[in-house]
């Protein structure tokens, strides 16, 4: 039957890439938008309900995350910082043991993750943070990214103490299994499956929404506008990154780890090497830059809400582009082949520093630098959440060639993004539906890849940012509820790492 399936799958990938698209916007373009904008609001109303008292606006999903990370960060003596070294270590492959078990490496698990991270986040999300929230929003962004590095250590650290090993060789873990398990421990199994499946429920629409209409809408903006051919037939792009992304997902996780062990470190080297040849370039601006960003996190001139709303916008862009707190990183990393939980979780410390606190602190540089944010002659772009597009344009104004560079490093970072979200919608999927299901998942994803290029923009980018966000919820309960297993392993691998155990272990 699987093979069947799988046949069935390629099939319908094949179909895709050959399809002719004879008209620019679809039939039915509009009443998808208007599908995505009435499930906005609904959304909206329940999940993100204002908690702050007075004029400013804080949801409920964002005060929830800040609390869960600054707490978790005291909670674990602010093992963001402490542990870095020794999980450069673990990454590298010094501390190898007979006794790991997973289907992939730490650092695989690592390139997975981070291939779901590193993507339009950085590049788009990064553009409509500074454009809504002025510069002031990239200093709360490095914040938040710091903190949430412990929030990723905790969750990570929980999908590797709960995954499951399925008959068929899979591994199931992730807030699923936490959840569900971990609440069972205490007394607590319904409702630990409610959320489980209300998690894995968000995840999978966080799959289909974040990472891949969202990726889709803003890769193919910043296409159009060095190649006119997909602006005027934006399906053909659609039709050309469903089968690209198809021939990857089919394979499962060996072969997404492969493909994000491949391409993460170079799109990621590329991109910076251009954002640090413009704020280099422009080098005397730099003390003037930084002073900005940090007056305007405090004192904001023209930003709705204040500083609160400053707070809110570089969260929010930090929570979407690192997804620290949302638990979606514990279900790569839960493949991962280690012995001990707590050293993946050193592991994962690595995610919302590379994504938050370095590249997309980079990309907040040059926009800032060359104030595309408040150019006028760029206001369409702003006003229609075409985040790319505008980092496009900020690149362009400095290295004129560097447009086409961006956009095909922009399809890259999609791409990553796709295949990686495409495995914790999968691995969701399976925990409510089944694992003989998994294939029917896989074709749902391609199918959404094809309609993302005919719905805007900006009902996607509030899709994609109520579902993410609203994964937080059941996942920082669980955080909450399982911190003392999490304490209690921590003391003892660190009783052993100070003793020399693990040395002698590994040999040196």
């Amino acid at each position: 039957m699987m093979k069947s399936m799988r046949m069935t799958g390629l099939g319908l990938l094949l179909l895709l890439a050959v399809v002719p698209t004879a008209y620019a916007q679809p039939p039915g373009a509009s009443a998808i938008n208007d599908f995505f904008g009435s499930i906005n609001g609904v959304l909206a109303s329940v999940l993100f309900f204002d908690v702050l008292p007075g004029e400013g606006n804080m949801p409920f999903i964002v005060a929830w995350l800040i609390i869960g990370a600054v707490y978790l960060t005291f909670r674990f003596g602010f093992i963001n910082l402490r542990m870095m070294g020794h999980a450069f270590k673990v990454i590298c492959g010094r501390y190898k043991s007979a006794d790991d078990k997973g289907e992939v490496s730490p650092f695989q698990a690592l390139t997975t993750a981070l291939s779901a991270t590193v993507g339009l986040g950085n590049i788009a999300g990064v553009a409509i943070a500074v454009s809504i929230g002025g510069p002031g929003a990239t200093f709360w962004m490095i914040v938040a990214g710091f903190f949430g590095m412990t929030t990723k250590f905790t969750e990570v650290t929980l999908g590797q103490m709960y995954r499951e090993y399925r008959p068929d060789g899979h591994i199931m873990g992730g807030g699923m299994e936490y959840l569900s398990k971990g609440f069972k421990e205490k007394g607590m199994p319904r409702l630990g499956k409610g959320l489980a499946i209300l998690f894995a429920m968000l995840t999978i629409g966080g799959s289909l929404g974040a990472g891949n209409l969202f990726q889709v809408s803003q890769s193919m903006g910043a296409v159009q506008t060095e190649v006119p051919f997909f602006k005027e037939f934006p399906l053909a792009f659609g039709f050309l990154m469903a089968f690209a992304v198809g021939i990857v997902i089919i394979g499962g996780i060996r072969r997404i780890a492969h493909a994000a062990e491949a391409i993460v470190p170079t799109m990621v080297f590329i991109y910076l090497s251009a954002c640090l040849w413009i704020i280099l370039s422009h080098f005397s601006e730099l003390p003037a830059v930084l002073s900005l960003i940090v007056h305007e996190a405090f004192s904001p001139t023209a930003v709705a809400g204040g500083m609160i709303g400053v707070i809110i916008q570089g969260f929010k862009r930090a929570a979407f582009s690192s997804e620290a707190g949302i638990g979606s990183a514990a279900i790569a990393h839960s493949a991962a082949s280690v012995k001990y939980p707590i050293r993946q979780g050193f592991v994962a410390l690595y995610e919302p520093f590379i994504d938050t606190i370095v590249i997309c602190t980079m990309t907040a540089m040059v926009i800032v630098i060359t104030g595309v944010y408040n150019a006028p002659e760029y206001a369409g772009l702003i006003e229609a959440n075409k985040g790319a597009a505008l980092t496009a344009m900020a690149f362009g104004s400095v290295i004129s060639w560097f447009p086409m560079v961006l956009s095909v490093s922009v399809v890259l970072f999609a791409y990553s993004t796709m295949i990686s979200w495409s495995y914790y919608g999968e691995r969701s999927w399976t925990y409510v539906f089944g694992e003989r299901y998994s294939m029917v998942f896989r074709i749902i994803f391609v199918i959404f890849v094809v309609l993302a290029s005919i719905t805007s923009a900006s009902n996607i980018l509030d899709f994609s940012d109520l579902l993410i966000l609203s994964m937080a919820f059941p996942n920082l309960i669980a955080l909450y509820l399982l911190q003392g297993k999490v304490a209690t392993a921590l003391n003892e691998y660190m009783g052993r790492l100070k003793s020399g155990e693990f040395e002698r272990d590994s040999g040196r």
